[in-house]
């Protein structure tokens, strides 16, 4: 999705081209045989759900063809971890090369870990507090629970944000919120999880057992490996950057 003189441009194929995604299930289908896709078109010409797509469907609000309403299909199915994955903007990761991720993002830390270092922020542990006891909340509530908003804490979306990229939490799914008599309204609104809370801890802390810069190589090929003609750089930037990874590891579990 690209803004050309101020009108956002979507970028696809026609229904019968043979790369077409025509159903969520076939959506599923293709992440899980990548490994992990943004939503979006980025730097890597072909990597994002959006150019698998006809265009003319996004937003069209018909559950069986549009992609924008798959994405809430895709993070309820509890087959692919959807969030803000890919420099801060929303994509999918599979339950295979989640571990990868978690290990590679988190640098080997638990959020325990990474808040007794002093390598977690203040508002980070505000919200990460509420997932102690429950598996997933309405992200309003998050922001009112975590003392964020009007008087509060500021910068509520950009803490979400880097906890997603960290893999702390995933959006778990997206729901109407419930009145009183138990009645839902308004529009969807996503909810949050911990992944852990979704595929169990053992999985996703599976490849803990390796270093984090060896997630991040493993991550970096598979792309490689996948679109050969993609500019590297850009590539290492659109997973999070290596370099992350190859600092020294501080405190980290092994298998």
């Amino acid at each position: 999705m690209e803004n050309e003189n101020g009108k956002w441009i979507m970028h696809g194929v026609k229904w019968d081209d043979p790369q077409c995604l025509h159903m969520v299930q076939d959506a599923i289908n293709y992440i899980n045989e990548i490994g992990f896709l943004p939503l979006f078109k980025n730097d890597i010409p072909g990597f994002s759900l959006e150019e698998q797509t006809v265009p003319e469907y996004w937003w069209s609000g018909d559950p069986e063809v549009d992609p924008w309403e798959w994405r809430e299909q895709i993070a309820k199915s509890g087959e692919v971890a959807y969030g803000k994955f890919f420099e801060k903007k929303a994509g999918f990761i599979s339950k295979e090369w989640l571990p990868y991720f978690a290990n590679f993002r988190r640098n080997g830390y638990d959020f325990d870990a990474l808040w007794d270092d002093e390598k977690a922020s203040r508002k980070q542990k505000k919200i990460m507090d509420l997932f102690e006891n429950e598996d997933e909340i309405y992200s309003n509530e998050i922001k009112a629970r975590a003392g964020f908003g009007k008087d509060g804490e500021k910068g509520f979306e950009g803490t979400l944000t880097d906890l997603q990229m960290r893999t702390y939490l995933i959006v778990r799914e997206f729901r109407q919120r419930v009145n009183r008599k138990g009645g839902f309204y308004g529009w969807p609104i996503a909810i949050y999880a911990k992944p852990e809370s979704v595929w169990g801890y053992d999985h996703v802390t599976s490849r803990y057992c390796e270093e984090p810069a060896e997630s991040g190589k493993a991550i970096l090929q598979h792309i490689i490996e996948l679109y050969p003609d993609a500019d590297e750089r850009l590539t290492r930037k659109l997973i999070g950057g290596c370099s992350a990874a190859v600092k020294p590891v501080l405190k980290k579990k092994y298998c």
